[in-house]
């Protein structure tokens, strides 16, 4: 039994597509791949991108044109697909979508979300943290009621192995005190588990680089994209890796191999 996990903000479905996302997805062996900041609507998805690589994908998308937007493809048609988090605010923005694959006996929800980035500014920094006021209560409700992995961009850096040039980056949103807490609460007191890292402790693992300076080539880079899964799942994780030979946006795939089938 293997299921192979994927996560990837795409930067653009459309973006990625030009710079091989499909053909790579067709070698890669995902049975579930969560997608992010699709940047897309229906229209462009469908007959092109709503099915990959055999999985079938189920979206969020954003009412704004060319803005976030996530999906799940899964190889597996699941029992119940839960669009949106039931919060007006976030909901329009496309950042939440919840496959489960429920059978008698147990519940399971693969998950793709994408947090709001405050980079922009303080009223985006804002956002971001109601999001996480709101994202919190619904992983910790969900944990007493159903096994979930959660994969996405989540737009925090938790630790400082966790970014290359932490000290210049404790001011700067994705690294914010206020933020590194809140994982760590969602770590340690809801007691979902940070997967890659359960895996691989060691520095210098970054699944994000900015476009500047040669973030990319010198690994100046943040871990921002996650695998968060409640304990029973996480303990059936195996291998992990972070996709580096091509290059389809700002972020890798982050890739996570589990001991279980659906």
């Amino acid at each position: 039994m293997a299921f192979r996990l994927v996560t990837l903000n795409l930067n653009g479905i459309r973006s990625a597509a030009s710079k091989g996302l499909v053909p790579w997805a067709e070698t890669v062996g995902a049975d579930c791949m969560g997608v992010q900041e699709v940047k897309a609507q229906a229209a462009d998805v469908t007959g092109r991108f709503d099915a990959i690589a055999g999985l079938q994908g189920h979206f969020h998308f954003a009412q704004k044109k060319g803005y976030s937007g996530v999906g799940v493809y899964a190889r597996k048609t699941p029992s119940d697909v839960i669009v949106g988090l039931g919060h007006d605010e976030f909901d329009a923005e496309g950042r939440y979508v919840e496959t489960r694959f429920d059978t008698p006996g147990r519940k399971l929800s693969i998950i793709s979300c994408y947090f709001p980035s405050g980079s922009s500014g303080e009223e985006r920094q804002a956002a971001k943290f109601r999001f996480l006021d709101v994202v919190y209560p619904h992983l910790l409700s969900m944990r007493g009621a159903r096994e979930f992995i959660l994969v996405g961009d989540v737009n925090i850096a938790h630790k400082e192995i966790d970014l290359k040039n932490w000290r210049g980056n404790r001011k700067n949103s994705g690294f914010l005190p206020e933020e590194r807490a809140w994982m760590t609460r969602l770590l340690e007191e809801a007691g979902v588990v940070d997967v890659f890292r359960q895996l691989n402790p060691h520095p210098e693992q970054y699944t994000w680089w900015s476009n500047r300076g040669q973030a990319r080539a010198k690994n100046v880079g943040w871990r921002l994209d996650y695998h968060l899964a409640t304990p029973g799942l996480a303990a059936k994780a195996k291998r992990e890796s972070i996709y580096l030979e091509q290059r389809f946006s700002d972020h890798a795939p982050l890739i996570i191999d589990y001991d279980f089938s659906l």
